[in-house]
C-alpha cells in the first residue's frame, strides 16, 4: 500500500481524498463538520440555539426592524419555515414583531434585551471558539479565509 500524507487523508477516518482536494464543495462540507461542533459546544448545548437561530438573533442585532420577508430572503428559507423559527424565538421572549406604523400589512421585528444580550454572547463565544478550532491558521491567513468565503457566498442568486 503506498504512503500517505495526512494532508492526503480524511481527518477522522483516514480515508484517501486526493481526488477530492480540489473540490470546494467537499472542502466545505468537511470544514462545516468542524464548525458545526463548535457552534454546538460554544453556543449551541449551552445557549440552546440553533445555527438558524443564531444566525437570526445576530441579523436583527445589526439590522433592527427587518421585514420577515426581508429575513427569509437574506437566509435563502421560505417565509412560512421563517414563521416557525420566529415563533419559537417569540415563545422564548427572545424577539418581539410589531405593527408598522407606515405599512400595517408588515410586521418588522426586534430583539428584546434578551434577544440582544443573547445575541452578543453568542457571537463573543463563537468567534472565541472558532479561533481556537483554526488555531493551526495564522491570523492573516484566517482573515483571508473569511474574505474568501464572504466572496463565495456574495455569489449566491438573488431571489427573483
Amino acid at each position: 500500500m503506498p504512503q500517505r500524507k495526512a494532508l492526503d487523508e480524511t481527518p477522522a477516518g483516514r480515508l484517501a481524498e486526493t481526488g477530492l482536494q480540489g473540490i470546494l464543495g467537499y472542502q466545505l462540507a468537511q470544514a462545516r463538520l468542524t464548525t458545526d461542533e463548535v457552534f454546538l459546544q460554544s453556543a449551541g448545548r449551552r445557549l440552546a440555539l440553533r445555527p438558524v437561530e443564531f444566525t437570526i438573533l445576530a441579523l436583527l442585532d445589526h439590522n433592527p426592524g427587518v421585514s420577515a420577508r426581508q429575513l427569509a430572503r437574506a437566509l435563502a428559507v421560505t417565509p412560512p419555515n421563517l414563521t416557525t423559527w420566529l415563533e419559537r424565538l417569540e415563545r422564548r421572549g427572545l424577539i418581539a414583531r410589531v405593527r408598522s406604523e407606515s405599512d400595517r400589512r408588515t410586521q418588522p421585528v426586534m430583539l428584546t434585551p434578551e434577544g440582544a444580550a443573547l445575541a452578543r454572547q453568542a457571537a463573543q463565544d463563537i468567534i472565541a471558539a472558532e479561533a481556537a478550532a483554526v488555531d493551526n491558521l495564522s491570523p492573516a491567513e484566517r482573515a483571508l479565509l473569511l474574505e474568501l468565503l464572504h466572496k463565495v457566498a456574495a455569489r449566491r442568486p438573488r431571489p427573483a
